[in-house]
This record gives C-alpha cells, structure tokens and sequence, in this order.
C-alpha cells in the first residue's frame, strides 16, 4: 500500500512488528477462517455463476497478485490479520479440488448474507449458512484426516481465530430492494433487525458445536454513506442517516447475543468487531485517518458511480486517498485502518483485541 505519511508507517508498525523485525516466531494462531460477504470474499465468487465478481482490473491494482476476486484494491481486514497472526492469507474454499491447507480457508462470499435468499436475484452465492456447511466438511474430509486424534483438531480449532462479516446485504441486496424482496414490507426495521440476529445467533451456535471457540464478528457498518446509497436516495448531509439507523438496529443486538453466546457457549469468546463507528468518524473526519475524499468510489464505476468497477479502466490515484473503492466497498487504506483497530485496541474489538484473544 502507497503511504500516506508518518500515518502510514506508523500504522504499518502497530500491524506488522513481527515481520518488520526479522522475527520468525511460529504463528499466534494455527489456523485464520473467514465467512462472510465481499467485503471478506478472496475469491470464492470467482467459481460461482453470478455477477457478483471482481476477478478483473482494476479491483486488486495495489495486490501483489493483482486481481484476486477481492473486492478492493488490495488487502482486505482478514489479509491483514492473517498477517499479524503470522499465516498466509487464507485462500478461498473454492480455489481448492483435492488439497487443502491447516493454516486456515475463506469461505466469504460476494452478494449473500445470513437469509438464504439475501443477493439471489445477482445469481449464486455462497449463504452463511452454505459456508459454515463447507466448513463442516472441511472438519470432517480435511482437518480430521491430517489431525488425526480428536483432541489435536480440538486443540487446534479451539486455539484458530474465526472472522465472520455479514448482514450488510441482507439490506443492500434485501430488504432496501423492494422491488425485489417484500421483507420492507413485512416486518419493521426492528422487527428485520430482530430476524437476523436471531438467525445469526444459531448459526454462530452450529459454528461453535464444529468446533470453533474464538470468533471476531463485525457489525455491519455505515451503509448510509455507501455512493451506492447516498447517489439514489434524497438526503442531507454525508449519508442517508435513516439507512444508517437501520443497520444499528442490528449492531445493538450484536453485541447482546454475542455476549449471551459467551456466556452459555463454555470455553467460547465472541468478539464484537465495532466497527460502525470507526468507520462513519473517518466519513465526518477523514484528515484523522489520513484520508481526503469519502463520498466518491476510486474506480470508475457503471451507473454514475452506484455499481462495482468497469473493467480495465484506470483508478483514481493515489488510491489510499480514498475511502471508498468503488460504490459498496472499501478501500486497502481503510480496510488497513479497521485491522489494526480490532488488533490493538479495544474501543473496536470488544471485550478483547485480537492481541489478546490469542493468548486466551
């Protein structure tokens, strides 16, 4: 990633001592599995019929590979984790035929999210309820073959680290789609919020009988202040604050079921990622990240600048100096600012960091 002054090395120090000290001290987590939708998807979108991919220039312009099926110009919150663990970046599930890897998967997936029809109008996706069966198998055909006894996989998933981003389509590609779904219609903001918490919460339940014990889950973040949003609704100000209301329905339930899930799950520890804050104060204040323009996708996107990039056509530059990548999603610079967050500091991953919730 391009810098952005003494911001960016210093951000890059708080990530990366391990690296940047020569140390070769094995990994702070055997494994790193991610879930969720494009904003953690790697790739897995790549291999599914759907519109829903980012498998083309310029999404991955600041990657090392280049485009990845990352939704963003570079790394995203899970690839700098999986960096500050000491492991690679977790490859998509559906890269893989026959061999698979014990440092950990990414079973995230462009367009869907916890309902089960959440993005099927874009074409096929991967639910969270398909990624946590994926992952099932994964234990069953892969880890407890290489494993061997049952108290090694158990160890071994007990001490991984499980990051779990979802919800935000069940809004953007769901219940703010009237058109499309009658879930506007049929319950309140309240009553949706209720419907996926209540349906995040089982699952995340039949995550931890596979097996998983420390989860980070992010709450969904400002999604009134997407270009997406904010170009096709009427509003004042930066964002459309009434989209945002709804989304913090969901955040506020969050964090109760995490902490409920703690409490009634033993050895389990349910992080809650709070990140709808951070990520709406560098909206309102972007000097204080280091960023300029919050309101404009980098890439040069279809429909005036409310879709995913055209392809092949040059980003704005220097792209670290934007918030937004193309009408939904972040960019490297900002997804950067979030890892490093819940890594250290526990004002965003609540009621431990990341540091800590190693140790645990």
């Amino acid at each position: 990633m391009r810098g952005t002054g003494i911001f960016s090395v210093v951000l890059c120090l708080v990530i990366f001592p391990r690296f940047l000290s020569g140390n070769s001290d094995p990994p702070l987590a055997p494994a790193l599995y991610v879930l969720g939708d494009s904003l953690l998807d790697s790739g897995n979108n790549n291999f599914l019929p759907t519109l829903a991919r980012a498998d083309f220039q310029p999404y991955g312009v600041n990657f090392p590979g280049g485009a990845t099926g990352r939704f963003t110009n570079g790394r995203t919150v899970a690839d700098f984790i999986a960096e500050f663990l000491g492991l690679p970046m977790s490859p998509p599930f559906m890269s893989f035929r026959n061999s698979r890897t014990l440092t950990g998967l990414n079973y995230a997936s462009a367009s869907c999210g916890i309902l089960p029809e959440t993005g099927s109008y874009i074409g096929k996706c991967l639910n969270l309820d398909d990624q946590i069966g994926l992952f099932g198998k994964t234990v069953k055909n892969e880890l407890t073959k290489h494993l061997g006894s049952s108290e090694v996989l158990s160890d071994y998933l007990s001490k991984s680290i499980f990051l779990v981003s979802t919800g935000n389509n069940d809004y953007i590609n769901n219940y703010l789609q009237p058109n499309l779904y009658d879930s506007s219609s049929r319950y309140s903001p309240h009553s949706f919020a209720q419907l996926l918490t209540d349906s995040l919460s089982h699952k995340l339940e039949r995550l931890y009988k596979l097996g998983a014990r420390k989860m980070v889950v992010f709450e969904i973040g400002p999604v009134g202040c997407i270009p997406s949003i904010i170009r096709q609704y009427k509003h004042k100000g930066q964002c459309v604050e009434e989209i945002n209301r709804f989304v913090s329905l969901f955040n506020a339930q969050l964090g109760t079921i995490l902490k409920n899930l703690t409490s009634n799950l033993p050895g389990s520890a349910f992080v809650l990622g709070h990140v709808h804050w951070l990520g709406y104060d560098a909206i309102m204040h972007p000097s204080r990240y280091g960023l300029g323009d919050v309101g404009d996708p980098c890439c040069t996107t279809w429909a005036n600048g409310t879709s995913g990039c055209i392809p092949e056509l040059q980003p704005c530059t220097p792209t670290d100096n934007h918030y937004f990548w193309d009408a939904f999603h972040l960019t490297e610079a900002v997804y950067s600012v979030i890892a490093a967050r819940c890594i250290n500091d526990t004002s965003v991953c609540i009621p431990t960091t990341i540091k800590a919730l190693v140790q645990i």
